[in-house]
């Protein structure tokens, strides 16, 4: 974006009354986390589609993501899955991170994919393989101490498939149990984010199938337990925005898994299907942010994996789309949208939110990746600079031992 194009918007956005200082701090400390697998292969049920250079263990997944951090300056944390990403050493990994340039953030267990939790994790019939889940989400504890994170993300595909196979209430038990033993186990000032989805792999019902279950096993877990709200875990027209507020205002609102979908739980790119909705979660997050009510930070993180797009094309498109939604928010005008309201102008209440994301943020956003030394538009200086080429003839073949369902 040329220099005449910021400084077009920047007279608008005075004229509107609009602090642009504030707002360009704002979105330079802005961060987000990327999944480290969201790098690596990934497929359908089907088949595993292989991408060129496709990252194949921690290590590669650390240097992709350290890229998307180089050309946006935006994302400095990598969440983690387990045993995906198990290594022999996290503090040599720890390490490792550093160099690059970023952190291992959130680590997510995994006790869904091994043939034991085929009827649930730690909600299973069976008492061994409860134990065996407890024991796979206390390693990650132990992880977390070694990379020193701060967030334990917890996500379930615990259910049944048909009426009457199992005990519904008995499960729910075991499950607020469970969490609230594992919650006494969080490392000091950590927290766990519990995530929620409505069906998949249990089409009958979902142990955790909905934002209101999240938070009542949160509030029977403790204190530092929190809802994490995946944007594709949703019924076709649910508000997200509302269970976002309500979440605030209950001070359980915990973090994000940003992607989008069209049908279920695609994991398409954030802003692909529906930016507007990003939009709007973002006004509501300003809006407690201003009342005052928001007294954890909230974790954005993209939980995203293409067969389509190239891998960190697709993220840094992602990481864009959310610097953009968030951008928009900042322009909002409250007391243009406050009067609307008290008026009752439906109208004008829309009008003022139109006027804050109709406006074209990208000269904007090109001056503060100038500011940060960077190029204006990330998707092009990630393609000159070479990188995916480079590493599609470095990662040729399978690495021995590397763990990923891809």
């Amino acid at each position: 974006m040329s220099n005449n194009a910021y400084e077009l918007l920047a007279n608008q956005l005075t004229d509107r009354g609009i602090d642009l200082r504030r707002v360009e701090s704002a979105i330079k400390a802005f961060e987000i986390e990327t999944p480290s697998w969201g790098y690596g292969n990934s497929g359908t049920r089907f088949a595993v589609f292989k991408e060129p250079g496709a990252a194949r263990n921690l290590s590669e997944r650390l240097s992709d993501a350290a890229h998307v951090h180089k050309m946006t300056a935006a994302c400095p944390s990598v969440a983690i899955h387990i045993p995906w990403d198990k290594v022999d050493d996290f503090a040599v990994m720890r390490r490792e991170a550093k160099k690059l340039g970023v952190r291992i953030g959130a680590v997510n267990p995994n006790v869904f994919q091994e043939r034991d939790y085929k009827y649930g994790s730690l909600t299973n019939v069976s008492p061994r393989i409860r134990k065996k889940a407890m024991n796979a989400i206390l390693e990650c504890i132990d992880i977390m101490r070694k990379v020193d994170s701060r967030v334990l993300s917890l996500w379930f595909a615990d259910g049944s498939n048909y009426p009457g196979q199992v005990d519904m209430r008995r499960r729910k038990r075991w499950m607020q149990d469970a969490l609230a033993a594992i919650h006494e186990c969080l490392p000091r000032g950590s927290r766990m984010l519990v995530e929620y989805k409505l069906f998949e792999p249990g089409f009958y019902h979902t142990d955790i199938c909905d934002w209101g279950m999240a938070a009542l096993m949160c509030q029977h877990a403790g204190n530092n337990a929190q809802v994490l709200v995946d944007l594709g875990h949703h019924a076709h027209g649910v508000n997200i925005e509302f269970i976002v507020t309500s979440l605030l205002d209950e001070g359980l609102m915990g973090g994000f898994h940003f992607n989008n979908r069209k049908s279920a739980d695609d994991d398409l790119t954030v802003g692909s299907i529906n930016p507007y909705e990003v939009f709007l979660i973002f006004v509501e997050i300003l809006a407690a942010e201003r009342a005052g009510i928001v007294k954890r930070p909230v974790a954005y993180m993209i939980d995203q994996s293409h067969i389509i797009k190239q891998k960190i094309e697709a993220m840094i498109q992602s990481v864009m789309n959310i610097q953009t939604a968030y951008a928009r928010a900042l322009l909002l005008d409250w007391d243009k949208l406050a009067d609307a309201r008290r008026r009752n102008d439906a109208v004008e209440a829309e009008r003022a939110l139109q006027e804050a994301y109709l406006t074209d943020v990208r000269p904007l956003l090109g001056k503060v990746r100038q500011d940060k030394g960077l190029q204006p538009d990330p998707i092009i200086a990630h393609r000159e600079s070479g990188y995916s080429e480079r590493v599609a003839k470095e990662r040729i073949g399978e690495l021995k031992g590397a763990a990923t369902w891809g």
